[in-house]
C-alpha cells in the first residue's frame, strides 16, 4: 500500500496543505489565504478561528485533490509562523482575543521597562532569545491583563495559551492534546533552552500563570491522532516545528557547521551547532532546531528584513523591472555595479548589526550609472546581507561552514545564487523541492511513525538540483565585501 505524508504549512499570510510521496515528492499542495487585521500602527492580528478553518480546509482539499483515502496518509506534520500568540477558553474552544502576530509591536515599551530592570540578561541567558516584543512572553502578559477577566481564569486553569503549532493540535485532535513542540517552545521567551523546560523565574516576573502552558515534546513524537470526522480517518499527529526549523530539517542539515537560507521577504539564516547551544556575542539567537531520537539539536539564527522584498521594490515603487525574472536578466547585462552599492535597511537593519534607526542608502553612483548596475546591486545586496550573518555565526560557533542550502522564491535566481556562492567562497545548493519548510514537517512525522529508519534514510531522499561553486577570487570577493561594509556604515543611524 502507497502511504502519503501530509505536512500542514501555517504561514503568516496563508494555510498551505502539501500532500508528500515517501521519497520526498510532492504529490499536491493547496494555499489559502486568511485576513491580515491591523486595528492600529504597529499591531498585527489573525482571527485564530480564520488560521483554523483555512487549514482545515487546505487539508481536505488536498486529499480530495490527490484522489486519495485519508487511511493511506501515515502521519501528518505541522509547521507554522513561530512567536504568533493564541490564548483560549479550555472548555468553549473559543479565543478571548486575536492571535497577535509575531510582527506585531504592542508589547515593544513593555521590553524597553524590563530591560532597564535587567530582565534582558536573564532571558537572553535561559532562553537564548534577545527581551523584545517579537517573542510570544510578552504577547501572553499584553492578552492577560488586557482582556476583563482573564488573569483570573487564567488563575483558576480555566484558560490555555498556544503557538499556531499548539492551536492547529488542540483542534485536530479534538481538544485532546495541548502540547507544542522543543522548536516552537525555544521562541517564546518563556522556556529554558537548556534545562528544557518553561521558566519560573520568567514567568514571574512577567506574572504569566504556568497552568496556561503547552507539555512540551520532541519534533518527531506522538501528539495525538486527529478527530476521524476533520479528515476522514484518525491519522497521527507525529512532527511539528516551527517554520525556520522546519526548513532547516527539510534541507537534512543534520551535521554540525550546515546552514540554510531561506529568500524570501527576508531572508532566515540558521547554522546546526549540534547538542551545544551556542551564546551568540555577534547579534545572533540561539534556539532549540529539534528533538529527535532522545537528543535536542540546537541552530544558531539571524534574520535580514529585507531580502527578496528589494526586487518588490525595483518593480513597484522605482518601475525599473516587470518582474524577478527581468531583474536576473538586467543583472547580467553589465559586468559588474560600476562601484554601486544599494543598502535596502528600509526598515533598519537586523543581524548582525540590529540597527533600527538606519535607512537604505545608494552609494558609489555616477554619471555613467544607469539601472542595470542599480538593479545589479540590489540583487548583490541580498548575498552580502547573507555573507553579515555567516561571518557572525562562524565567528559565534567556531567551527567550518558547510556549505549554504537554499530556498524560497529568490533561489530560482542563477545569477543571485552564483553570486552567492563566490562571495561566501563556499559551496551553494539548490533542491529540487523548495518547499523545505512543509518537507521538514513531512520528515519529522515520518520519523515519528517509523515510516523512516532514521536519519539516514531522511538524508538520502534530499535531492540536488544544482550546485553553485565558487568562481570569483577570493582576493575580489574580500574587496568587493569590504566596499559593502563600508556602504552599511553609511546607512547606520540614519534618522
Amino acid at each position: 500500500m502507497t502511504r502519503y505524508l501530509l505536512s500542514l504549512d501555517q504561514g503568516t499570510t496563508s494555510s498551505k496543505a502539501i500532500l508528500f510521496s515517501t521519497s520526498g515528492q510532492i504529490i499536491a499542495r493547496l494555499n489559502k489565504e486568511f485576513r491580515q487585521i491591523y486595528p492600529q500602527p504597529g499591531w498585527v492580528e489573525h482571527d485564530p478561528m480564520e488560521i483554523w478553518e483555512s487549514q482545515l480546509e487546505v487539508a481536505r482539499g488536498v486529499i480530495r485533490n490527490a484522489g486519495i483515502s485519508p487511511s493511506d496518509i501515515a502521519a501528518i506534520g505541522i509547521t507554522n509562523q513561530r512567536e504568533t500568540t493564541i490564548i483560549w477558553d479550555r472548555y468553549t474552544g473559543k479565543p478571548i482575543y486575536n492571535a497577535i502576530v509575531w510582527q506585531c509591536r504592542r508589547t515593544a515599551d513593555t521590553c524597553k521597562r524590563f530591560e532597564k530592570e535587567g530582565l534582558d540578561q536573564v532571558i537572553r541567558r535561559k532562553t537564548g532569545l534577545v527581551l523584545d516584543a517579537y517573542f510570544s512572553a510578552t504577547k501572553v502578559r499584553w492578552i492577560l491583563r488586557q482582556v476583563p477577566g482573564a488573569m483570573e481564569k487564567a488563575l483558576k486553569g480555566d484558560l490555555l495559551f498556544g503557538t499556531v503549532d499548539t492551536w492547529i493540535i488542540w483542534n485536530l485532535t479534538g481538544r485532546k492534546v495541548h502540547a507544542t513542540d522543543y522548536s516552537n517552545a525555544s521562541r517564546t521567551m518563556m522556556y529554558n533552552i537548556h534545562k528544557l523546560e518553561w521558566d519560573m523565574d520568567i514567568l514571574t516576573s512577567l506574572d504569566i500563570p504556568s497552568s496556561l502552558l503547552p507539555d512540551v515534546r520532541p519534533s518527531s513524537s506522538d501528539f495525538g491522532f486527529t478527530e476521524k470526522n476533520f479528515l476522514g480517518a484518525e491519522i497521527p499527529v507525529a512532527g511539528v516545528a516551527g517554520d525556520q526549523q522546519a526548513a532547516l530539517f527539510g534541507q537534512c542539515c543534520f551535521d554540525p557547521g550546515m546552514t540554510k537560507c531561506t529568500y524570501g521577504t527576508g531572508s532566515f539564516l540558521l547554522m546546526n551547532t549540534g547538542e551545544k547551544a551556542v551564546n551568540s556575542q555577534s547579534g545572533l539567537l540561539t534556539t532549540i532546531a529539534w528533538g529527535l531520537e532522545g537528543k535536542v539539536i540546537y541552530a544558531l539564527e539571524g534574520s535580514t528584513f529585507i531580502s527578496g522584498a528589494v526586487i518588490q521594490w525595483l518593480r513597484d515603487e522605482m518601475g525599473l523591472i516587470s518582474d524577478g525574472a527581468q531583474a536576473e536578466e538586467y543583472a547580467l547585462k553589465v559586468q559588474d555595479t560600476g562601484g554601486v552599492y544599494l543598502v535596502p535597511a528600509f526598515v533598519g537593519l537586523g543581524a548582525p548589526h540590529w540597527d533600527m534607526y538606519a535607512r537604505g542608502t545608494i552609494t558609489g553612483m555616477t554619471r555613467g550609472t544607469n539601472k542595470f548596475h542599480i538593479t545589479r546591486a540590489a540583487l548583490e545586496s541580498m548575498a552580502y546581507q547573507t555573507n553579515d550573518i555567516v561571518k557572525a555565526m562562524l565567528a559565534d560557533a567556531r567551527m567550518d561552514l558547510k556549505g549554504l542550502r537554499v530556498d524560497g522564491g529568490a533561489v530560482a535566481n542563477n545569477f543571485l545564487m552564483q553570486f552567492q556562492a563566490d562571495i561566501l567562497q563556499t559551496t551553494v545548493d539548490r533542491p529540487y523541492v523548495f518547499e523545505t519548510t512543509a518537507l521538514g514537517a513531512a520528515y519529522l512525522a515520518g520519523l515519528g511513525v517509523g515510516l523512516y529508519q532514521g536519519i539516514a534514510d531522511v538524508r538520502n531522499s534530499w535531492q540536488l538540483e544544482r550546485r553553485f561553486e565558487p568562481h570569483m577570487a577570493y582576493e575580489t570577493a574580500e574587496k568587493l565585501y569590504k566596499q559593502w561594509e563600508k556602504a552599511v556604515e553609511k546607512a547606520k543611524a540614519w534618522v
